[in-house]
């Protein structure tokens, strides 16, 4: 191993990254102004506690912000990167369940079946679940999995788009945006998605395909309320 892996696999760099990453994203929600629609949404969600949170991937570093009195756990990788993910959100208040899905969209592999139990027991209990709707490196397709959690746990999904106007489009895989502070960050979030204990392969892939649907739709949105206060 090369004395840079080194460092980044050390818990002190883990550790510092992810606090560093946390405060710095405090920065950004501090210094916003802040806009949702639809603008009652909490009221609306109320009733639906504990309920699934579906984001795209790049677009979820600010959601740790939005969760108001409920408690909340959000999915996390195994991977080097995901620890910090870690760190910084048990620093912002978040719990963490750790794996993620395959490429197929479904938890095999990667800690994905205890992840996917995890998550269960956490629904069951009454805390809400925030994952990312997308299959790993394959930006905006979401996957099978979230709705069979939805299917599984009986609570529904409710996607969200998260954009600020101050931000640096990065050319990743999963066309992140990296924040900025100082603007206008702007919330979305879609009607919710609720799918039967009984949803056969059809119901489970018009589910999918319903969300996917809706997470374009208002990551579009969103970025048109950001960016016209440009």
């Amino acid at each position: 191993m090369s004395w840079r892996r080194r460092i980044f696999a050390s818990r002190a760099f883990q550790v510092a990254a992810g606090t560093l990453a946390a405060e710095y994203l405090r920065l950004v929600w501090n210094t916003s102004s802040f806009a949702t629609e639809p603008p009652d949404i909490y009221e609306r969600v109320a009733r639906d506690v504990p309920l699934i949170l579906a984001m795209w991937h790049g677009q979820h570093f600010l959601a740790p912000f939005i969760k108001r009195d409920y408690p909340a756990k959000v999915l996390v990788s195994r991977h080097r990167d995901g620890e910090i993910n870690a760190i910084a959100a048990a620093r912002l208040g978040i719990g963490t369940i750790r794996g993620s899905g395959n490429r197929g969209g479904t938890f095999i592999g990667k800690g994905g079946v205890s992840a996917f139990r995890e998550m269960l027991t956490a629904l069951e209990e009454g805390c809400s679940v925030a994952m990312t709707a997308d299959i790993p490196t394959v930006a905006r397709v979401a996957g099978v999995g979230i709705v069979k959690l939805a299917s599984a746990s009986g609570r529904p999904i409710y996607p969200l788009a998260i954009a600020t106007q101050r931000r640096i489009n990065l050319k990743s895989w999963d066309q992140a945006a990296f924040n900025l502070p100082f603007g206008l960050c702007a919330g979305v979030v879609g009607e919710a998605i609720r799918v039967p204990p009984d949803a056969d392969g059809a119901v489970l892939e018009s589910a999918r395909s319903a969300l996917e649907y809706s997470l374009q739709n208002l990551t579009r949105r969103v970025y048109a309320i950001v960016d016209g206060q440009r």
